[in-house]
């Protein structure tokens, strides 16, 4: 290499050390290069793992049963009727005649000269029943409530509020009718099991005549202004349909328990003129949820296209192209959808038996001509195909729900203890007469929830009458309402019973107390509630309630009533949870193939930097070095040049004198 000189004397250092780390610094090129190559892999797995995340979304609705179960319902004339229908209802086309239209009693008060006039103080209490002739029998499935009216609401509008702010179930409104204004009260309810029956407890001692609070007192069986002094303007009613040529009654125009999973909301009267319900699979819901799973499989497919591509052509490559790891996951994805399945339990193996066939191109298409008839095909089941289903062999255990990583397979139920409800039980027959301030107070804790009710009181025709209004009372405390708990109270030979809804360890009645105490005799029996328990496959499970939640995550219902074998579950994946399996098990942050490689990749990086730091710090002090070298060399060479010329001037010097 040949060094510039400058003025004929001093060589170019900058250049000549400029050059020389040219050539120094050509392994720091390289590794910045493989540097960008891992940078660019690591956004490469980021876009893969993003197309695999909106594929699994994409599949959601496919491992959910309730997908391939929704319908739909067409109705002939929606003016008399409309209908709706859940999974659970079967398909085919119903008849249904409506005959009468489900009514709620209205009753009005008299007239008040305004709203701010006073009516009265005391207690309003409320019940609601059927009135049968003037015999009021208590409905036991609805709470009866009590408001109290003092100075400070004691005026037309202030009973008004009083009765809507209780929220018991009644409404009230004032009405001027031009000549006054009435109250006016209907129960929320339709249906004559809804009727009303309002007692008082009047301020000025007499409570049925028409005077103060007694004034909106309504006794079907009392006498008009004795007690009954409300007047009925319209009396309540129930629905009558004739369905299937089977004539049914009930208590409100939506009629949700006649046929299992439809609904049906009576709109008009349409006497001789029936009108035909047709329940069928919703299809477009499937569809829908199908054409997304393809949609997203397809963009992952063309994404992973791209990353693995090589185009000879053009000589150019896809950043992942040649990537063991990316194309293993990518191998794995489409083998499941390529395989067969085995075990499924609805007639149904692979994907293009419902219409989704790979096309030459590696995409998806759904040929919903193919879908619709496997939809309509009774011997299959398409929900299995796809999603997670467990099938019992015993009718006492039903399938909950399963973790992703509970292994499909056969699991062999078990119990050793029913779940039971906590409950609370006479030791003696109660009497069947309630004095107020006698023997009318209860207090009671169900499942933790305190509350204190006080019964009505009377002379009740049965133990059956008393336990009604029990229930009535406790079931429509406000401690226990508000905190989701309920009881049922029953009787036996005239023991009665008070038992929890809920199962479970935290099913409890506890804490019997106050006056009427003694409706349960002098050593009532206290029952807590228990857990079911059990095995799954030998192996001791949880119980929480009636669920049993085995050791792998799968969760079964068990109504079982006694301890045993109650067979096996069977657990199959479906193409849906499989491939989100197997997307969250390569997506694991922690364990996943992305994951790993792209941890790999980020050491590389990191290691590269390291190395960079260390090389760049070594080409510094290699510079520094070539300068000072160069430098001592250009020193040495302008000394060099001086002695020559002072050489050259004595010579020059010594010529002269000769001469």
């Amino acid at each position: 290499m040949t060094a510039a000189i400058t003025t004929g004397t001093n060589i170019d250092v900058n250049t000549l050390v400029t050059q020389l780390m040219q050539v120094e610094s050509q392994p720091l090129t390289v590794m910045q290069t493989t540097q960008q190559s891992y940078k660019t892999k690591i956004t490469a797995y980021g876009q893969l793992q993003s197309a695999l995340s909106g594929l699994s979304s994409s599949m959601s609705a496919l491992q959910n049963t309730s997908t391939f179960q929704q319908n739909t319902t067409s109705v002939s004339d929606t003016s008399v009727l409309t209908a709706t229908a859940t999974s659970s209802a079967a398909a085919g086309t119903h008849t249904i005649e409506v005959q009468k239209l489900a009514a709620a009693q209205q009753l009005a008060s008299g007239r008040f000269a305004s709203t701010d006039t006073t009516v009265g103080t005391g207690t309003l209490t409320f019940e609601f029943g059927s009135n049968n002739s003037g015999v009021f029998t208590t409905n036991a499935a609805k709470n009866s409530f009590s408001i109290n009216i003092d100075a400070s609401n004691n005026t037309l509008a202030g009973v008004r509020d009083a009765i809507n702010n209780a929220n018991g179930g009644v409404r009230a409104t004032i009405i001027n009718d031009g000549a006054g204004y009435r109250l006016a009260l209907a129960p929320a309810d339709s249906g004559t099991s809804n009727s009303l029956r309002i007692t008082t407890a009047d301020g000025d001692g007499n409570a049925t005549d028409a005077s103060g609070l007694s004034q909106l007192a309504y006794d079907p069986a009392a006498a008009a202004g004795a007690g009954k002094n409300l007047t009925q303007n319209i009396a309540a009613q129930d629905a009558t349909a004739v369905i299937d040529g089977i004539t049914v009654t009930k208590p409100t125009n939506n009629i949700s328990d006649a046929i299992p999973g439809l609904t049906l909301n009576l709109a008009k009267v349409a006497l001789g003129a029936p009108v035909s319900v047709t329940v069928a699979t919703n299809t477009a819901a499937i569809t829908t949820a199908l054409n997304s799973f393809v949609s997203a499989y397809n963009a992952f497919s063309s994404k992973a296209h791209t990353l693995t591509f090589y185009d000879a052509s053009a000589k150019t490559a896809g950043d992942l192209q040649g990537d063991a790891t990316a194309n293993s996951v990518i191998s794995q994805v489409r083998a499941v959808l390529t395989s067969s399945m085995s075990g499924l339990n609805g007639g149904l193996s692979s994907l293009s038996q419902v219409g989704i066939g790979l096309q030459a191109d590696g995409t998806l298409a759904l040929d919903s001509s193919k879908l619709n008839a496997a939809l309509a095909n009774p011997a299959f089941n398409v929900a299995s195909l796809f999603a997670t289903t467990g099938n019992s062999s015993d009718a006492r255990v039903s399938y909950q729900s399963s973790a992703s990583s509970t292994p499909p397979g056969s699991y062999a139920i078990a119990i050793t203890q029913p779940a039971t409800r906590g409950n609370l039980t006479a030791s003696s027959a109660a009497p069947l007469t309630i004095t107020a301030g006698v023997n009318d107070a209860l207090n009671l804790t169900v499942n933790g929830q305190a509350t204190s009710v006080t019964l009505s009181a009377g002379t009740y025709a049965s133990a059956d009458a008393l336990s009604a209004e029990i229930q009535s009372k406790l079931n429509g405390s406000p401690a226990l309402l508000q905190n989701g708990v309920s009881v049922n109270v029953s009787q036996s030979g005239g023991l009665l019973s008070i038992m929890s809804f809920n199962y479970g360890a935290s099913s409890i009645v506890t804490g019997l107390g106050g006056s009427g105490a003694g409706l349960f005799g002098s050593s009532p029996v206290e029952t807590d509630g228990a857990n079911v328990a059990g095995t799954v496959n030998g192996v001791a499970a949880t119980g929480n309630g009636q669920t049993l939640v085995s050791a792998e995550g799968l969760r079964v219902r068990i109504s079982a009533t006694a301890a045993g074998s109650l067979g096996t579950m069977t657990l199959n994946n479906g193409y849906a949870a499989q491939l989100a399996s197997l997307i969250d098990s390569l997506t694991d942050t922690n364990t996943g193939a992305i994951a790993s490689r792209t941890t790999g990749l980020t050491n590389s990086v990191n290691r590269l930097t390291d190395e960079e730091t260390t090389f760049n710090e070594r080409l510094t002090s290699i510079e520094a070095n070539y300068r000072k070298q160069f430098s001592t060399l250009d020193a040495a060479l302008s000394a060099m040049k001086t002695t020559s010329s002072f050489l050259t001037q004595q010579l020059a010097g010594l010529t002269t004198t000769s001469a």
